[in-house]
């Protein structure tokens, strides 16, 4: 698991954490808070009744929701806060079936980027009134969107509705929805071009 340092640090603590896989706060873009809103029509694994749990993933952080007791439909409501330091490095997203006495077994998994979400963020948007669509996402061979996804501009964040198609199961889409948190004294944003 990565540690994040979010405090400022001399030139000497800078090289040794350059080494390290420590990001500091000032090389941090943001903070994404993703909301595993819920799961549609999952496919059963097992005659047993499913059990299901989110595992969401970019580089090397990893955080899951709680497991839903027997339901292809199950609500989380759950938020997941991740350190984004490179908007480039890919989500992944995996539901699982959990088990007591033998390895938890897959149902379905997506990938979705958040480059998109990040270029809104460096938008001047503080006139535009909430619920101002900034970008739509169509959905296409190279992500996992099973409908169109809007970014927009709501209560002074940026935000993005997602729904994603799992893959390698016959059916299941999981629901989620990203929101942008500025950190101040962050200045990674200025590395991204618009």
């Amino acid at each position: 698991m990565i540690f994040y340092n979010l405090r400022k640090e001399g030139k000497a603590e800078k090289e040794k954490h350059k080494r390290g896989k420590h990001v500091l706060v000032e090389n941090l873009l943001g903070l994404l808070k993703v909301k595993v809103v819920r799961g549609v029509n999952l496919a059963v694994r097992d005659v047993h009744g499913c059990y299901p749990y989110v595992l969401v993933q970019t580089g090397e952080q990893k955080l899951r929701t709680k497991v839903k007791k027997k339901s292809i439909n199950p609500e989380w409501d759950e938020e997941l806060t991740f350190c984004i330091d490179d908007a480039d490095v890919p989500f992944r997203l995996e539901v699982f079936d959990k088990h007591s006495f033998h390895k938890d077994e897959s149902m379905g998994h997506a990938e979705f980027h958040i480059r998109p979400l990040v270029q809104a963020v460096k938008l001047d948007l503080s006139n535009k009134p909430s619920g101002t669509v900034i970008e739509n996402i169509i959905p296409n061979r190279q992500n996992s969107l099973a409908e169109m996804s809007d970014i927009y501009w709501s209560e002074g964040k940026v935000m993005q509705d997602i729904a994603l198609r799992l893959k390698d199961v016959i059916r299941g889409e999981i629901e989620l929805k990203l929101s942008w948190i500025m950190i101040p004294g962050a200045k990674g944003l200025e590395r991204i071009s618009k």
